[in-house]
């Protein structure tokens, strides 16, 4: 057993999952005296739920975190060799993705996902992160739906990366598009029943 990788792949998952479970949101909305997130407009921590407290700039900063988290994830395991480079980059993608939706600091109570999904495509397939946000501006522009632009967008991942040739990156991808719809259950159902709120309101 030993040189088996699977230690390393582990420790790539692990490492990913404590990095995706820094709450930006929560951190900067205190740092700057704001409220506690969780108990602002849906309580989620992402830059969403950051905008409703009125700071575009902090709701960035937020997407930018949330995002960087899980880009940084991959590159530091295929960097640092844990695992082989696809499979330790794969596991501490997944890792920083659940560590995002279920923090360990939060109670394992976290965000959507699709800024750190964002993130963790844009260090595998970049190519895939500029499609990704292509359909996203596409649906919302059409739309005016955040959510189901990030519902669409994610949806179509999988076969694109099937397509470009990356399997193992398509079946990482297929697991976290089914967490993300997962997450935004109750978005569907008020996308469903004409409820959903619009960007810009």
């Amino acid at each position: 057993m030993f040189g088996s990788p699977y230690p390393h792949i582990l420790l790539a998952l692990a490492f990913g999952y404590l990095l995706g479970s820094i709450p930006f949101g929560v951190v900067l909305t205190k740092l700057t005296g704001g409220p506690d997130l969780r108990a602002v407009g849906s309580g989620n921590i992402g830059a969403t739920n950051v905008l409703r407290t009125g700071g575009k700039a902090l709701a960035a900063a937020t997407l930018i975190g949330d995002m960087l988290k899980g880009t940084v994830a991959v590159l530091v395991a295929q960097q640092f060799g844990l695992g082989a480079a696809i499979a330790g980059g794969l596991a501490a993608g997944l890792g920083a993705f659940l560590g995002h939706l279920f923090p360990v600091w939060l109670g394992f109570k976290g965000g959507k996902g699709v800024a750190t999904y964002i993130g963790v495509l844009l260090a595998l397939v970049w190519q895939a992160a500029l499609a990704f946000g292509v359909i996203w501006i596409a649906v919302a522009a059409a739309t005016r739906y955040s959510s189901l632009s990030g519902l669409v967008a994610s949806a179509a991942m999988p076969a694109l990366l099937w397509f470009m040739g990356y399997p193992a990156e398509a079946a990482l991808f297929l697991i976290l598009t089914t967490l993300i719809w997962f997450m935004h259950r109750a978005n569907i159902a008020r996308l469903l029943n004409g409820t959903e709120a619009r960007i810009g309101r």
